[in-house]
């Protein structure tokens, strides 16, 4: 449940962890998680089969941010999620700062191998704005309410970790599981 709705699973699908993060493209801590953080998570625990990582839309930082999300879910019609998702927070370039327009959207979706036809027909069509204001809705419903913000799920307890720390809190909560 907690992780449904959102991307595709990275890593093992059955996994005896799930990591779900509740993240926005703008957002600065979750930029900074993304260039410190992740690549040891994604390495010791998704790579090893330990735990699959799972991300949900929180769009705190306004329509930019849900068009970004947006743009995601349509480069997972074309089985890119990942590679568009990586591709937004490489390019990372603040919070409402107006990095995040189509123009933009457009050239990252090149980047990645997209057929831009298809993207900017799913964009333009808005097939996936519900999606991401449901996450954000069901975010708030559970208690999300910043950013970036994970929940370590196993088969016994939800763990919950806020902000962008370091990779030995995530060792603390993974490693006791």
């Amino acid at each position: 449940m907690l992780s449904q709705n959102g991307s595709p699973v990275l890593g093992n699908p059955n996994a005896p962890i799930t990591i779900v993060e509740w993240g926005d493209y703008q957002c600065t801590y979750c930029h900074a998680f993304h260039q410190t953080s992740l690549n040891s998570l994604i390495h010791d625990y998704v790579y090893t089969g330990k735990a699959n990582l799972v991300f949900r839309d929180f769009p705190l930082n306004g329509p930019d941010s849900v068009l970004a999300a947006e743009a995601s879910y349509c480069a997972n019609d074309q089985d890119k999620y990942w590679s568009y998702h990586d591709k937004l927070y490489k390019n990372w370039a603040g919070e409402k700062t107006g990095w995040v327009n189509r123009k933009a959207l457009d050239q990252f979706a090149t980047t990645v191998g997209l057929d831009l036809v298809q993207f900017d027909k799913c964009l333009d069509g808005k097939k996936y704005e519900q999606k991401v204001l449901d996450n954000q809705q069901f975010g708030e419903k559970i208690g999300i309410n910043a950013t970036p913000t994970f929940l370590i799920i196993d088969s016994k307890k939800v763990s919950k970790i806020i902000g962008n720390q370091p990779f030995s809190v995530f060792q603390q909560v993974l490693d006791t599981i």
